[in-house]
């Protein structure tokens, strides 16, 4: 720190050289003794000046630094202040956002739930029950859509064979690409109502008697294809004969790739229901198609439960 002074320094300054211009004058005036005084004088008072003019410089320069220390100080306040307030905000606004994220996976959830309620309703519950003489299809249930299968896909041109509306295109798609690689089917039969069923099975009552007619044909109520997703296949070569498709290439095809279209074999060998039919294949999917392949199982070894849950994905 300076010395304080009684007096600003540029007082000083101007009393100082005033005063040394006086001894000046006086001196050059009055006194002839000697020429060096005056400039004696003069150089005294110019350094006192000089001096009283660094003292007020320094005094203004330790204001100025003082000054300036505390604007420092004030305004790193404020930068703490606003860092801090700053801080809070994006504070809140993570907040907002992990909120708005939150509430859009509620959101999605919501409706991804009233998607599939609306899939459900819109999806026979019926076509992914087991029919075999499990459940009992109403005499009343007819498929929400039917439509015909292509003429060149079927055994017999003129007996205009309808399918499931949502299945007609996985279906005729499978029959080309067979076709296309070698191993052609045909649709010899697909949807069968009530009525259909129930006379079809009393004609083979009569022909085979009911003991032999129960081992290969459904009651009425309890067919699959009364669902309208179930079809038997055989080849333009065995002229109908439904036992030699298990020998054709048609049926291998089937075996290897069915799965990929939502098909799968619904009575293999062993089956407690029917007798082993190779040429009848019901659409379930290509999910739970797939699942039964890669794991070795029917459908009817499935639990109904786990079965339901394939339901409103049968047709993605």
């Amino acid at each position: 720190m300076h010395r304080s002074v009684h007096l600003p320094y540029f007082y000083v300054l101007i009393i100082g050289l005033s005063r040394t211009i006086c001894l000046w004058y006086n001196f050059e005036v009055k006194n002839s003794l000697s020429w060096q005084v005056p400039f004696l004088y003069l150089a005294v008072g110019l350094g006192v000046a000089a001096l009283a003019a660094a003292g007020y410089f320094s005094h203004e320069l330790s204001t100025t630094r003082s000054e300036f220390a505390s604007s420092t100080i004030a305004y790193e306040a404020k930068v703490h202040d606003f860092e801090s307030q700053l801080t809070e905000l994006n504070a809140n606004l993570q907040s907002a956002v992990d909120l708005n994220a939150r509430y859009a996976e509620e959101l999605g959830s919501l409706v991804s739930t009233v998607s599939t309620f609306e899939k459900l309703s819109r999806t026979d519950k019926e076509l992914l029950q087991k029919y075999s003489s499990v459940f009992f299809l109403s005499e009343n249930f007819v498929p929400s859509l039917l439509v015909p299968i292509h003429t060149e896909l079927l055994f017999k041109k003129d007996s205009n064979l309808q399918i499931h509306s949502n299945i007609k295109t996985q279906l005729e798609n499978m029959m080309r690409n067979a076709t296309a690689q070698g191993a052609p089917i045909l649709v010899l039969s697909s949807y069968r109502s009530f009525g259909t069923q129930a006379g079809l099975k009393a004609g083979y009552s009569v022909t085979y008697g009911k003991g032999t007619a129960n081992q290969f044909s459904a009651d009425q109520g309890y067919s699959e294809h009364q669902l309208g997703s179930a079809v038997d296949f055989t080849t333009p070569s065995d002229n109908g004969n439904l036992d030699a498709f298990e020998k054709s290439p048609g049926f291998a095809w089937l075996q290897q790739h069915a799965h990929e279209y939502g098909f799968t074999l619904s009575y293999q060998k062993g089956n407690k229901f029917f007798q082993y039919e190779p040429w009848h294949w019901r659409f379930v999917g290509v999910q739970l198609a797939t699942k039964l392949k890669n794991e070795g199982k029917t459908f009817y070894d499935l639990d109904q439960r786990e079965i339901n849950e394939y339901l409103v994905t049968i047709f993605d």
